[in-house]
């Protein structure tokens, strides 16, 4: 990190998620984008930048696996702040190869099958997507699992070539969220009406039940210590 934003990166904790994206779209201006996935912190912060820029990029990651209800809320937003979002998807030849070896649900099959599904599906595409850029902001809070406990609201992406990552929502609570989105009529991915307060890809995702980690229905086969996808690793 640039001493300059190694320091800032400390002050950054004090500062609330609308100012931490002012500061990251003004300075970073034509080389910053929004990763969306369109969960409830994505809305969010879509609906927090365009306030800021109108004309800021977002784009999101199509794994192939989606639920409908994603693609329902992908133009619902678009509809309501008049953007246009970059759609990424899987290299097909990839895909192919993968499940032709390891079947279309290999990510039931084990862990590393599970991360090289994640591998070509999502990681790939996001390097792609970061291709010039010298930051990205993301949905990240710390509430939401034990992987991102330790989250802040700026860091170094060591393992995406070092650009920056902002995470203007790391000390938000769901209840900041639910009461941001009525308030300010933010569409949201009605998935999580159902029980789904954390939505990837169809197969491996599923409501979650009373009294679980709000993570418990994302890879509920596997460890919690496990459950990233990789475009997040630390």
């Amino acid at each position: 990190m640039h001493k300059s934003l190694d320091y800032f990166a400390q002050d950054a904790e004090t500062l609330d998620a609308q100012s931490l994206l002012e500061w990251a779209i003004q300075k970073f201006k034509r080389k910053i984008a929004l990763a969306s996935s369109f969960g409830l912190e994505d809305v969010v912060l879509i609906d927090m930048a365009v306030k800021v820029d109108p004309t800021v990029a977002i784009f999101t990651i199509d794994t192939g696996r989606l639920h409908q209800e994603t693609y329902d809320v992908i133009e619902a937003i678009e509809d309501k702040y008049n953007v246009k979002v970059s759609i990424y998807f899987p290299d097909t030849s990839s895909v192919e190869e993968m499940t032709t070896i390891h079947g279309p649900n290999l990510f039931y099959k084990g862990a590393s099958q599970r991360k090289l599904c994640c591998q070509v599906r999502k990681v790939e595409p996001l390097q792609r997507a970061l291709k010039g850029l010298e930051a990205w902001i993301c949905g990240l809070r710390r509430e939401q699992s034990l992987t991102r406990a330790s989250v802040r609201k700026v860091e170094t992406d060591e393992v995406n070539g070092g650009i920056y990552k902002i995470n203007p929502l790391a000390d938000w609570s769901t209840e900041m969220l639910w009461r941001y989105v009525k308030e300010h009529a933010v569409p949201y991915n009605k998935l999580h009406d159902l029980g789904y307060p954390s939505i990837g890809c169809a197969p491996c995702t599923r409501p979650i039940k009373q009294g679980e980690d709000m993570r418990a229905g994302r890879w509920w086969w596997e460890n919690p210590e496990q459950k990233e996808c990789g475009l997040h690793r630390r």
